[in-house]
């Protein structure tokens, strides 16, 4: 086994005498990543306790770029790895560091880019390489696609279909509130994932008799692609236990 494989298995979590020790040990760099996206937003952090988190941030970057460094010379196919659901997550990550490299040779005050921050949420969706349950979960999603794709086309054109209605019941009696049917687009959006702020709502009979319909129609939008997911979950959880009979 050449340097590239041990890496590479290394990294997968394959490794022969590492086992998933690396993987384990990324898993709790973006753990800690985490927490210190949020301890950072605390208002009466001390100033050393700030300097502490940008330190430690930067190792953090270091590390994620490191990892995705050595991915990117340890992949089979490089560019279906670049191109790929995980590499590009891994790209996301580090942007920041990247583009704070590069922007300043352009002149871009990078004080005014303060969306940059928002990248450094792409590190979470790392947690999912590392997680069997996310396999578990994107192995479900594939094998139900294609129902909750047809589910969710359905259950926007219905979605659509609420809001032409109620605007028609609610639009003169409140004007300044359904004013198009783009605004009650929003109700029916709301309504139909049973969230309910209570900015918007019917005043009429006909529109408040609707809205418990659709209410009622509401579970079943919410309760339906749910479903499917959690049977497929169980399904696959029930194969692997199968598997594993089979193995002993």
């Amino acid at each position: 086994m050449n340097w590239r494989n041990h890496i590479g298995t290394a990294l997968e979590g394959h490794h022969p005498g590492l086992g998933r020790g690396v993987e384990l040990a990324l898993l709790a760099v973006v753990a800690l990543s985490a927490l210190l996206m949020g301890a950072e937003t605390l208002p009466d952090l001390p100033s050393w306790a700030r300097r502490a988190i940008l330190f430690a941030d930067i190792i953090i970057i270091m590390i994620f770029v490191a990892e995705y460094v050595l991915r990117i010379m340890t992949a089979h196919d490089k560019r279906a790895y670049i191109f790929s659901f995980y590499g590009i997550i891994d790209l996301l990550s580090i942007a920041p560091f990247l583009l704070g490299l590069v922007l300043p040779w352009f002149g871009v005050d990078l004080r005014a880019l303060r969306t940059l921050r928002l990248f450094r949420l792409f590190r979470l969706l790392k947690i999912a390489r590392y997680s069997k349950a996310a396999e578990r979960l994107t192995a479900a999603w594939r094998s139900v696609r294609e129902e909750v794709m047809i589910f969710a086309v359905v259950a926007t054109v219905l979605l659509y279909a609420c809001a032409l209605v109620v605007y028609q019941f609610e639009h003169e009696a409140q004007p300044e509130v359904f004013r198009s049917v783009f605004d009650a687009l929003w109700w029916a959006a709301i309504t139909l994932t049973t969230v309910g702020y209570g900015d918007v709502y019917p005043i009429t009979l006909l529109g408040r008799l609707f809205t418990v319909l659709i209410l009622l129609v509401a579970l079943g939008i919410v309760a339906v692609p749910t479903g499917l997911i959690a049977s497929a979950l169980t399904a696959l959880r029930q194969e692997e236990r199968e598997a594993a009979k089979r193995d002993d």
